[in-house]
């Protein structure tokens, strides 16, 4: 994996070197191991910028460089990501008369495109963002991968356009406008990030996942290229569909396992990231090195299954302990997220990563097993709520209803009384709204007692429900569940776990790869009825049945416990003061987001134990303390601007 940046200009104006000097320095992390800068003026094209961060993986010599060329200089790349099925490629492209100078998958995508431009992408494999400058056709091409592993962002300024992996190399050009989109802060409160192809500000864009964009002097083209259809379903048997699961996965593990440097995998202890490991031992000649992360708190501590299965596949393997040190981490949490990102399980993966990258440089994951296979409770409770819905409306408001009201607020969310509420205040609804209420942050009643008017006059109509309801409408799917998986794969998917996986990893110059999200896998696993994904109350169904034998029971009967940080009983303990002095703070208030008296409140109801507002907190702490990193302290966004945190004292409460 690498970083990658650059800028194309119609004006007339030549590229300036440092400029794009300097947004590649903003990626070192992501590629500490090569620099590359291509920049040209011609009188009668475009002038364009091309910078590259190389993380060595594969074809650990220089002649793997970024930029690369084709063989006679009209064509320019820079690539982040992997071609899992490059070589196959390669041989291809041999046989109809290519050269090639590198054993790189970089190389591939070039002569790729030369014989096919755009339609290339229909036949790479694995995750990437790059960047073509095409002479002949005087174009630009973007493109990101299917999934939406790799991150693409890119600011139309003028006549000119810039791209980058990160948003910070964005802001290096001073031209790009840094008005804040209020919109984006809806949906950050709401989703925990901000989704594509928004960015918390109105003049930066991302590329979608599946979609390539075509930039030259008519302006830009933004095409979808690749769909999952569920729409066709297997007629295999329930045994033969778990051999085919389970051939799939194998493929999908052992191309991701290619590699010239050091390779391990992180284990939750989980069922995917326990799959994983258990298919790299049976395909590795040598002992996998495996790495955990757990926590002082026992309920967010799953370390034990960890061992176990480390145990069970002789791993290498590491565990590491984190305790609340936030006030060290968050920092750097600040900056490498880029914007407001506030997935409190970014806190463990980025502490496991860093812990990881000391030993190996490419690590697998579990990440996908859900979205493929039904693995979160919200798809049975959506089963059980139009369960609920078929009672006799006088017994559902007579007697089930009133339970809402006896139940008592939780302090922790990890609690049964929390998740049966929370159920029982969505099964009356209609199957969207239920999900959206399942799965938001602050929900619209939180955000409409938060927000000042100034922010509420700011929003569009519909807000952050119109953003999901777009994406559950385009699925036009009979079946519940499979409605449900789509708008997770175009939401929750690539706009959190991708992000938090992508940016985790590469903040340490780490490679992360994922084989449950192989588009080939998915593309097979979208054809499982979705009978055999939820089985009774079993999720997973035909997953847990295709590894049975193979993955400990104790494992595969275990229930969902999720990458979770303790973070209520940090905001009630070590935490309290940050949470105060953050979000009571002049400056925070002195934005005009946010009421006050509402900040107060929710503070003060969470440290008393009343409710948990952990995840409210968290995303309230990112948001403000994204503004005083990059745009507080200007486009360079330097990581000092919160190096007086453990100054900061309580404003107010105690």
């Amino acid at each position: 994996m690498c970083g990658i940046c650059g800028k194309i200009d119609f004006s007339g104006r030549p590229v300036n070197r440092f400029l794009i000097e300097k947004m590649n320095d903003m990626l070192v992390h992501r590629g500490p191991d090569a620099s590359g800068v291509f920049v040209r003026s011609d009188d009668d094209l475009p002038a364009v910028g091309l910078g590259h961060r190389r993380l060595k993986v594969i074809d650990l010599s220089d002649s793997a460089n970024q930029p690369m060329t084709n063989e006679d200089g009209t064509i320019q790349i820079v690539f982040n990501g992997e071609i899992y099925n490059f070589e196959e490629l390669r041989q291809e492209l041999i046989g109809k008369g290519h050269s090639f100078r590198s054993r790189s998958d970089t190389e591939t995508v070039i002569h790729l495109y030369e014989e096919e431009g755009v339609g290339c992408l229909k036949r790479l494999r694995g995750p990437f963002a790059f960047a073509i400058w095409d002479k002949g056709r005087s174009r630009l091409f973007l493109a990101r991968d299917r999934i939406g592993k790799k991150p693409l962002y890119y600011a139309a300024v003028g006549r000119s356009l810039l791209f980058a992996s990160e948003l910070k190399a964005i802001l290096q050009d001073e031209a790009v406008p840094r008005s804040v989109d209020m919109n984006a802060i809806d949906l950050f409160l709401t989703y925990l990030c901000v989704p594509s192809p928004l960015t918390i500000l109105r003049s930066v864009k991302k590329l979608p996942p599946a979609h390539y964009m075509v930039y030259d002097r008519r302006g830009a083209t933004v095409q979808r290229y690749w769909q999952l259809d569920f729409r066709k379903k297997t007629t295999l048997k329930e045994k033969d569909c778990a051999n085919q699961v389970l051939e799939l996965l194998q493929e999908a593990t052992r191309l991701r396992m290619v590699s010239d440097v050091p390779l391990g995998a992180f284990l939750s202890g989980g069922i995917d990231s326990s799959t994983v490991v258990a298919l790299m031992s049976r395909m590795s000649p040598q002992r996998i090195k495996t790495f955990s992360i757990g926590f002082e708190e026992g309920s967010y501590n799953e370390t034990h299954f960890a061992r176990l299965v480390a145990d069970t596949f002789q791993t290498e393997h590491r565990t590491f302990i984190v305790k609340p040190d936030i006030l060290q981490i968050l920092p750097g949490l600040i900056w490498h997220y880029g914007e407001p990102y506030s997935d409190s399980s970014a806190i463990a993966s980025f502490y496991l990563a860093q812990k990881t990258a000391e030993e190996v440089v490419v690590a697998l994951n579990g990440d996908g097993g859900d979205e493929n296979f039904a693995g979160y409770e919200r798809y049975l409770a959506g089963r059980m709520a139009d369960t609920y819905q078929s009672l006799p409306f006088f017994l559902r408001r007579a007697i089930l209803k009133p339970l809402i009201d006896f139940l008592p607020g939780e302090a922790t969310r990890k609690n049964r009384i929390y998740r049966i509420k929370r159920f029982l205040e969505a099964a009356d609804k209609d199957a969207l709204t239920r999900h959206y209420m399942w799965v938001s942050g602050f929900a619209d009643r939180d955000k409409e007692a938060l927000f000042t008017d100034s922010t509420k006059q700011a929003l569009t109509a519909g807000g952050a429900y119109a953003y999901l309801e777009d994406i559950y409408q385009n699925a036009q799917l009979p079946d519940l569940v499979d409605r449900l998986l789509w708008t997770d794969i175009h939401s929750n998917l690539p706009e959190d776990l991708c992000v938090k996986m992508d940016i985790a990893t590469m903040a340490h110059s780490l490679e992360g790869r994922s084989p449950f999200l192989d588009h080939r896998f998915m593309e097979y696993t979208a054809q499982i009825p979705s009978a055999l994904k939820i089985k009774g109350r079993t999720l997973k169904y035909i997953l847990k049945r295709a590894l049975t034998g193979i993955v400990p029971d104790a494992v595969l009967r275990r229930p969902k416990m999720g990458f979770g940080v303790p973070l209520n009983y940090w905001f009630r303990g070590k935490l309290k003061n940050l949470a105060v002095s953050v979000l009571l703070d002049q400056k925070t208030i002195g934005r005009n987001y946010f009421k006050k008296e509402a900040l107060e409140t929710l503070l003060a109801r969470h440290i008393k134990g009343a409710h948990d507002y952990s995840y409210h907190i968290w995303s309230l702490i990112t948001l403000e303390l994204w503004h005083r990193m990059f745009l507080d302290e200007g486009p360079s966004g330097q990581k000092e601007a919160l190096a007086d945190l453990g100054e900061l004292r309580p404003a107010g409460m105690e």
